[in-house]
């Protein structure tokens, strides 16, 4: 079972979109021989991408999974999304694998995703390597991207391979590991043949700098390269694995995935360099009790899995994915998910290719495998037959932005809240709010494009037609001016009348306090029942103030004077008057529109402070201070909600995608009179319809 174990290898590819992962996954499956066909990314006919989303954007919108044999080693691939709108379906995905190939863009080197997932692999301590992708393209250049890489991952770079040929010449790779050469026919299989005389020197110096790398991670190879004597080759391979396994350095290959160029010798370094799950070793869990402890990767052992992903088809039902963290699972059973309290049951033990599932009949730790129709069981649970523990599952990426979403068709929103729910269960990175004043849908994620494809996949997967617009602000209106007025109402019709009469005073409270409400009528000039009468429809009154129908807030209403009637009177008659001398009060009381202000932090590179604070200064914002945070800036301010409801895709443009920012709600503040003034006519126009 162990050698098994050591045979595993669970690989994601990550990095920015567009850099070719789905490319080189395609590569991989086709030069191992799961599948016949090369597909194209640009031709939608690809292995990984098969949704129609992905197919017409050309791009990865979710992970996709599927599995490749090569010389005794059985693969797990990831192919990750590497857009914006869609990391979070990688960062959720990446915990599960045991080591990540980060694909670099040649030409155009990392970008501000790969910071994301570079982020993340720290995060999870994942051994990675580089492959450094389009080196027929012009101007790729794997050294400038391998340096470029250092800086963005926080990790060194050793590079390992260099291009034989440039640009449309790019025909093979050189091994500075092994000192071979390869070249690639038309076929796309390799020929080993003699470093080109050409590139000897280079080859020379890649392999000094390697063999010096090296000999760093071990004190007595340092002492033999110092001292001149040799180092063995097997010296070098085995602290050289040593090395990736600690996530001391990052190896550089490269290659052409579309050529298949290099993507042999990438499979045999992935089963010679990179780590089974054995090596990966034991995962952290905590007990009942949150005491820490931890979980060998034992076939013998009790089952536990983690669930880092969940499928929902409208027809299959839910399909949750999970890794097998300990203890081997056989193809039918009963688990209990830890996070619920509850016993699960399972008939059918699945592996993921693609789009497809194939069932299989056991599956031991490391193994990635699925389980259809789970009824309680999620993203993020751990589940087991042993011990009760939890693994702790990834935090999800803050949503950046957010819309109001409704139904299209009249009746349906009932289908909308369904349809919403059932796909936050396979993407994380939504979330969703019922905002009872506008009486508003909101659904939040990473961005518009994300936003518009959750919409498309709705009506795809469950008929269901939604709409988005900018969410309504949810204003308040408050008073400055301390007035005494009465309310007083008097009804009269065939048998008892309607009479209640009270004087209040409305005044300005302190911010943030709401509504308080103070009964000073002394000689019972109102009996105290009909106290909470009045108080009930002042309230009721100042749900809706008179500037835009928005409720009031921050203000003290104290009832100090009134009559009544010993007949006529009621309680319905002193609300009717309480909301009378309210709505009178409000006029005279100096109304003014108060906004919501949110605590925004912006994470960015320093060379953009300059243009982010000026972008602040723009939209009212003000500026509290200043933090470093690695070798980013942290700019804290406040900013009026109406001027950041679309700031994402405004920060990304600034920032060329680097920067990040979270967002909450801090407190109300008096919108300046002129531009109240022109959202009180906006609101009322809207009103008006």
């Amino acid at each position: 079972m162990t050698e098994k174990i050591d045979k595993l290898r669970n690989v994601a590819l990550a990095g920015h979109g567009g850099a070719g992962k789905t490319s080189l996954a395609e590569a991989m499956l086709f030069k191992a021989g799961v599948i016949s066909r090369f597909g194209k990314v640009e031709e939608g006919n690809t292995a990984m991408d098969f949704q129609p989303e992905e197919i017409r954007k050309q791009q990865s919108v979710s992970s996709a999974f599927h599995k490749y044999t090569w010389n005794k080693h059985t693969v797990t691939v990831m192919d990750t999304p590497g857009d914006q709108n869609f990391i979070s379906a990688a960062t959720t995905c990446l915990p599960a694998a045991d080591s990540i190939i980060i694909v670099i863009d040649g030409v155009d080197g990392p970008s501000a995703m790969t910071e994301v997932v570079a982020d993340c692999v720290d995060k999870h301590n994942l051994p990675s390597l580089l492959f450094v992708n389009k080196m027929d393209k012009e101007r790729a250049d794997v050294k400038a991207a391998a340096q470029a890489c250092e800086k963005a991952l926080k990790r060194k770079t050793v590079v390992v391979q260099l291009p034989i040929g440039t640009e449309a010449d790019f025909k093979g790779v050189v091994d500075i590991v092994s000192k071979k050469a390869y070249i690639y026919g038309e076929d796309g299989n390799p020929k080993a043949t003699d470093i080109p005389s050409d590139m000897a020197d280079d080859v020379e110096t890649a392999r000094e700098e390697f063999i010096e790398n090296i000999a760093e991670l071990n004190d007595e190879l340092l002492e033999k390269y110092l001292e001149g004597e040799e180092i063995t080759q097997e010296e070098l391979i085995k602290t050289f694995r040593t090395g990736i396994l600690s996530c001391a350095f990052s190896p550089v290959l490269c290659g052409s995935a579309t050529k298949t160029i290099g993507v042999d010798l990438l499979f045999d370094f992935i089963n010679s360099a990179l780590p089974s799950p054995a090596d990966r070793g034991a995962w952290t869990a905590k007990d009942a009790n949150g005491e820490e402890i931890t979980i060998e990767p034992d076939p013998g052992g009790p089952f536990y899995g983690f669930v880092f992903n969940t499928i929902v088809d409208p027809y299959a039902g839910r399909l949750s994915l999970f890794r097998v963290i300990s203890g081997t699972l056989g193809k039918e059973g009963t688990f209990l998910n830890v996070n619920k309290d509850t016993k699960e049951r399972f008939t059918q033990l699945l592996e993921i290719a693609g789009k497809e599932q194939k069932p299989i009949s056991e599956a031991l730790p490391g193994s990635i495998v699925a389980v259809a129709k789970l009824k309680e069981t999620f993203t993020g649970d751990t589940i087991t037959d042993g011990r009760e523990v939890m693994f702790e599952p990834p935090a999800p990426m803050p949503p950046v932005i957010s819309f109001a979403v409704s139904s299209k068709k009249q009746g349906e929103d009932d289908k909308v809240h369904g349809a919403l729910r059932k796909i936050m269960e396979e993407d994380t990175g939504l979330q969703l709010k019922r905002e009872l004043e506008t009486n508003e849908t909101i659904l939040s994620g990473r961005g518009l494009v994300h936003i518009e494809t959750t919409i498309e996949k709705i009506k795809r997967k469950f008929n269901v037609e939604m709409e988005i617009n900018t969410p309504k602000v949810p204003y308040r209106e408050t008073f400055k001016k301390k007035i005494r007025v009465q309310g007083r109402h008097k009804k009269q019709s065939g048998g008892h009348g309607q009479f209640g009469d009270c004087w209040i005073v409305l005044e300005p409270g302190p911010k943030g306090t709401g509504f308080e409400f103070i009964d000073k009528i002394v000689g019972g000039s109102i009996p105290k029942t009909y106290i909470p009468a009045v108080e009930k429809g002042v309230l009721e009154a100042s749900q809706k103030g008179i500037l835009a129908g928005f409720p009031c807030v921050d203000f003290k209403v104290t009832v100090d004077d009134g009559s009544y009637h010993s007949v006529d009177s009621s309680e319905m008659a002193f609300k009717m008057a309480g909301s009378i001398a309210f709505k009178k009060a409000a006029e005279q009381g100096a109304p003014v529109l108060l906004e919501p202000i949110m605590k925004i932090s912006i994470v960015i590179p320093e060379e953009y402070t300059g243009d982010i604070m000026g972008d602040l200064n723009s939209r009212r914002g003000r500026v509290l201070g200043m933090d470093t945070e690695g070798a980013k800036q942290v700019i804290n301010a406040h900013v009026p909600m109406a001027e950041i409801l679309r700031y994402a895709p405004d920060l990304r443009s600034m920032t060329g995608g680097r920067g990040t920012f979270t967002l909450d709600f801090d407190h109300y503040d008096e919108v300046p009179g002129d531009l109240a003034q022109k959202v009180i006519e906006r609101i009322k126009a809207e009103q008006n319809g």
